[in-house]
């Protein structure tokens, strides 16, 4: 685990940027991203950025400034995300949009990225800001091509994949790229397309990739069958936005015709997260529950476990590989990590 003084110093950067720096330009966006903050989270980013620094690098000073900017940017997608999904609650209590709308939500989602982005092309050499500016336009195109997809009861497997790879898996994939990157520059000149291609860094993008894939696959499944208090949220958002996830496909694929019937029943509604749907809602959650749609998308999540872990072989053993991969077999439980 990383040390209780680690987690405590991403917390005070975090706080010291938004809380005084941030402040000082915009107070209103401030407590807008402040109040997200509070909510908690399980600071995986961070926690993988800091890691992924001490694996490639054996005795290299964590950044705990860049783990801070890693989080931030996934607080701004948040917001932006519960603007897009019209959502109520994040983290357990009143999302960002709800409390503050969501003109203002979406002006303090792009500023917190613009902010973000602005401090790291100052302090960081290249190629982390390319990473994370190309990361931001993957998570964008994950979006849209999410919502062009919401109701497509056909969608194939492979378009939700490359979705979530985008919206989700980059993410991670640039914490652990980027927070190499940065242990190795600390030691030693390279140039962009040199530090890129080494192996161990290349393995670490690819453990994050990987654990990003099986994060969200596990976040839709935990949608569909878990309660509002351990989701921080309504449980079946997903279909009330009308999302097709892995679960629900693999619903449909192993139901037979009352499962069809059942959603398109749900995604004819106008409005899936009216009162009147909750009928509808309740069935395909049932069918979510008691088809093979649980066996078959919790082994999804065990084949991309396995692929984060098998990517840390490529690293030397230490402390802190061992801890990525423990990270990465706690998503096979289905509490929460």
């Amino acid at each position: 685990m990383i040390e209780t003084s680690a987690r405590a110093t991403i917390a005070t950067v975090i706080e010291e940027f938004v809380r005084e720096e941030l402040s000082a330009e915009n107070a209103h966006i401030a407590a807008a991203v402040a109040d997200m903050l509070d909510a908690g989270g399980k600071h995986l980013r961070p926690r993988i950025t800091m890691l992924s620094s001490r694996a490639c690098e054996p005795g290299a000073l964590e950044d705990p400034v860049l783990a801070a900017y890693m989080e931030m940017i996934h607080v701004a997608t948040l917001i932006h995300d519960d603007v897009v999904d019209n959502a109520d609650v994040r983290r357990g209590v009143q999302s960002t949009n709800r409390a503050f709308g969501n003109r203002f939500s979406v002006l303090a989602g792009d500023y917190l990225f613009s902010w973000v982005f602005k401090k790291v092309t100052q302090s960081y050499p290249q190629p982390v800001p390319t990473i994370l500016a190309a990361m931001l336009a993957e998570i964008c195109n994950g979006e849209v091509r999410q919502l062009r997809a919401e109701g497509n009861a056909d969608l194939p497997e492979a378009a939700y994949s490359e979705i979530i790879g985008k919206k989700t898996a980059e993410l991670f994939a640039a914490c652990a790229e980027c927070g190499a990157i940065v242990a190795v520059a600390a030691k030693r000149p390279t140039n962009g397309a040199e530090v890129r291609d080494m192996q161990r860094i290349k393995a670490l993008r690819a453990y994050g990739w990987s654990f990003g894939m099986a994060f969200q696959v596990r976040d839709d499944l935990l949608d569909a069958i878990a309660d509002e208090e351990t989701l921080g949220k309504p449980a079946g958002s997903d279909l009330r936005e009308k999302k097709v996830t892995l679960p629900l496909i693999n619903a449909l694929r192993s139901g037979g015709p009352s499962v069809r019937a059942a959603v398109d029943g749900l995604f004819a509604r106008d409005d899936a997260s009216a009162p009147e749907a909750e009928g509808d809602l309740a069935a395909v959650v049932d069918a979510i529950r008691s088809s093979r749609a649980v066996e078959l998308t919790t082994a999804s999540i065990e084949r991309y476990v396995d692929a984060a872990e098998t990517s840390l072989l490529a690293i030397a053993p230490s402390e802190a590989r061992d801890e990525l991969a423990a990270i990465a077999r706690s998503l096979t439980d289905m509490g929460r990590p």
